[in-house]
């Protein structure tokens, strides 16, 4: 687990698990009116940014990373679920901040998730996603993730809306292969 957890440096980028450290760099780069909140399952700004972030640091099945682009915070990122048991974790709790968006970041940064979960044995690496959130589901496509199917009306989020989520999924065998075939 410690090396799955261990900082993720690449050029200029840093991942670092999040910690009570980072609680105020979280919160200044997370706007109140950043209208992502809406097809967010939490509400990390404004009166709500403590208590999301006091249940996301107390959630023992959430490992995420504060992820630094040339040493400024620019969102979070990280593993949920993890069940070594069965091979397989969660990637997800991803947010960036609005001007990190449509830059590439997040197509570089989950690469290094992937890259890492897959190192330390993982052979099934699952993505859920909201189904109003068109822009994340085009992302992890974009990374060849397979689309599985629909978990209706899954989970209650904090504006009360009962959503529906897509769920996708990476196998290590088909990231190596179409690693391989970009080279």
């Amino acid at each position: 687990m410690s090396r799955l957890l261990a900082p993720i440096i690449a050029p200029g980028l840093l991942l670092e698990q999040l910690g009570e450290r980072h609680r105020e760099a979280l919160r200044g780069i997370c706007p109140p009116d950043d209208p992502v909140w809406e097809i967010y399952p939490v509400r990390f700004a404004g009166a709500d940014f403590d208590a999301a972030f006091d249940v996301t640091m107390a959630n023992a099945d959430r490992c995420p990373f504060l992820i630094l682009a040339d040493g400024v915070p620019v969102g979070m990122s990280g593993y949920l679920h993890i069940h070594a048991a069965d091979n397989g974790l969660e990637l997800g709790g991803t947010y960036m901040t609005p001007s990190a968006r449509g830059t590439g970041l997040n197509g570089a940064i989950k690469p290094l998730l992937i890259e890492r979960a897959i190192d330390c044995g993982f052979t099934r690496i699952e993505f859920r996603v909201d189904m109003r959130n068109i822009r994340s589901q085009r992302a992890v496509e974009k990374l060849g993730a397979v689309r599985e199917g629909v978990l209706r009306k899954q989970r209650i989020t904090w504006t009360g809306h009962v959503r529906d989520t897509a769920v996708y999924s990476i196998l290590a065998d088909e990231w190596r292969d179409r690693q391989a075939a970009q080279r």
